[in-house]
């Protein structure tokens, strides 16, 4: 009920304030003016130098290039672009006035942000657009902001990433971490070894289980994100969630035989780190991966890789006592120092699960990134390693940034595994002060694609509680009580609906005993 009164009252008045308009995330500073600016027809532009990409985003989302006329005087102009170097990277600042806009950015990245602001600022619809005067100065909390996508439990089609690409785009998020092998499908073609998708991309058992995607789609994808902001992270799982890179190829395994693929979970089946040929094999495989990326970091997961077969394993055995390694814990650091040295020839960084570093043990080169994950689990235990072995953290703790956690229980997730929009807000332990290390690289969200979450299924996990997520990233000034950002969210509703995004409940007294999550 209290919730429900919040509603109306802010629907109100955010609707009676004339120049209510709401970003999110809520950029760092707004000061509203009185008048403002409509534009339709033909539209003057001016820029400082040439513009970079970004100038493709503004044609798409807000005046296709037909409708622009470039000019070379700045007072002749509609909206200007300028360079500002005083701003901090990524920053933007918009100057609206009856006249015209004035949009000044650090960088490119600036130049994405304030177009995404703009989108959301515009009042108009099909008279033209329509912006309140205003002036917004803006910057990004943190360096790191990213939203995973899972493509590995099930496969979605490129339609569908680009769907997530341009929703971390609009929420000013950075990176775009994409999830793309796991024990139930190897979803990247590689062309040195085919049967990685032949076959390992059709072991799953369910219809959107079956596919991969190749280098040209994957290229295609890199493109459209880029033209966003947004730099594509690849991760290749290793040495754990390989069995369907184990049914393609099994000599990659301990045994040489082909595995079972659980439909659910992981196995003890994992690459064999004391075999020279896998590590060749996967040596190989990061070769392409590197081609096709130009990431600065590559993930190599690391994470819940069970050490059963490794100890009974012959080679695994020998290849510990070969390098004097204390046990398979021990082994695993190694091989994944072997790993994070080829990437650093290679000019990139490697980001592991925080699972590497929970134990003390052989150590792990410099270029190395650690992701805190396992809240539930660990608690802190990742992120305090990382930081006492001088390596630098991203945190996305399971809670609550795993947005496959549903707000009521569902299939294999418990009352314990869930929670809602007023949890995110206000309990996240990965909504780090951004004084407390400079090691802290910034924030992670994920959509896990587990018990069989399907491309229907992820728009009402994902919203609105993304939006609680973006706004712990990206806002520089102090956060708002939760009433408040929930009147936002509730207000701002009809706006990600109108860009194709469902909402689910934001709050479980929403979701009720019967929500229908599949």
């Amino acid at each position: 009920m209290k919730y429900l009164i919040l509603m109306l009252l802010s629907l109100c008045s955010y609707s009676i304030d004339l120049s209510g308009q709401i970003i999110m995330p809520t950029p760092g500073k707004i000061e509203r003016a009185d008048g403002r600016l409509r534009l339709q027809g033909k539209i003057r532009m001016y820029a400082e130098e040439s513009p970079g990409s970004f100038i493709r985003l503004f044609y798409e989302k807000l005046v296709p290039e037909s409708a622009v006329e470039w000019c070379k005087e700045e007072v002749n102009s509609h909206i200007s672009w300028k360079k500002d170097v005083t701003l901090p990277a990524e920053g933007y600042r918009i100057r609206v006035t009856p006249e015209r806009i004035i949009v000044r950015a650090a960088d490119d990245a600036g130049f994405i942000y304030a177009i995404q602001s703009l989108r959301q600022w515009n009042t108009g619809e099909e008279r033209g657009l329509i912006f309140p005067c205003v002036e917004i100065t803006d910057f990004p909390r943190v360096k790191w902001r990213s939203f995973m996508l899972d493509s590995g439990r099930q496969y979605q089609k490129v339609s569908t990433i680009k769907k997530y690409i341009d929703m971390a785009s609009m929420l000013k998020m950075n990176y775009f971490h994409w999830h793309l092998t796991e024990g139930l499908g190897w979803r990247i073609e590689i062309k040195r070894y085919p049967f990685l998708t032949r076959i390992g991309a059709f072991v799953g058992q369910g219809p959107e289980q079956q596919g991969f995607y190749s280098q040209e789609e994957v290229k295609e994808i890199i493109g459209y994100a880029a033209d966003r902001g947004i730099t594509v992270v690849p991760e290749i799982d290793m040495p754990g969630h390989a069995e369907a890179a184990l049914n393609a190829y099994p000599r990659l395994g301990c045994f040489n035989v082909a595995v079972k693929v659980p439909q659910s979970g992981f196995t003890q089946n994992i690459f064999c780190a004391g075999k020279d040929s896998t590590l060749i094999f996967l040596k190989n495989v990061l070769d392409e991966v590197c081609r096709m990326f130009p990431s600065a970091y590559i993930h190599l997961g690391g994470d819940e890789a069970p050490k059963g077969n490794w100890d009974k394993c012959p080679d695994c055995r020998s290849r510990i006592e070969k390098e004097k390694l204390k046990d398979s814990h021990d082994l695993q650091l190694w091989f994944s120092a072997r790993m994070a040295d080829y990437l650093k020839q290679k000019g990139r960084k490697a980001i592991f699960w925080g699972d590497v570093i929970y134990k003390d043990g052989y150590p792990l080169p410099d270029n190395v990134v650690i992701q805190w994950w396992n809240w539930r689990g660990h608690r802190d235990l990742a992120l305090k390693n990382a930081i006492r072995h001088n390596y630098p953290v991203i945190c996305g703790t399971n809670y609550y940034t795993y947005l496959n956690f549903p707000l009521t229980p569902w299939k294999g997730y418990t009352q314990a595994r869930t929670f809602d929009l007023e949890d995110v807000y206000l309990h996240n332990p990965s909504y780090r002060p951004r004084e407390e290390n400079p090691l802290i690289l910034g924030m992670s969200s994920a959509l896990w694609t587990d018990d069989g979450v399907t491309e229907s299924m992820i728009d009402r996990r994902v919203f609105p509680r993304i939006l609680a997520l973006a706004e712990q990233m990206w806002h520089s000034g102090n956060p708002e009580n939760f009433d408040e950002f929930y009147g936002k969210v509730l207000s701002k509703q009809l706006w990600f609906e109108q860009q194709g995004y469902s909402f689910g409940p934001a709050l479980k007294e929403d979701a009720g005993t019967n929500y229908k999550w599949d």
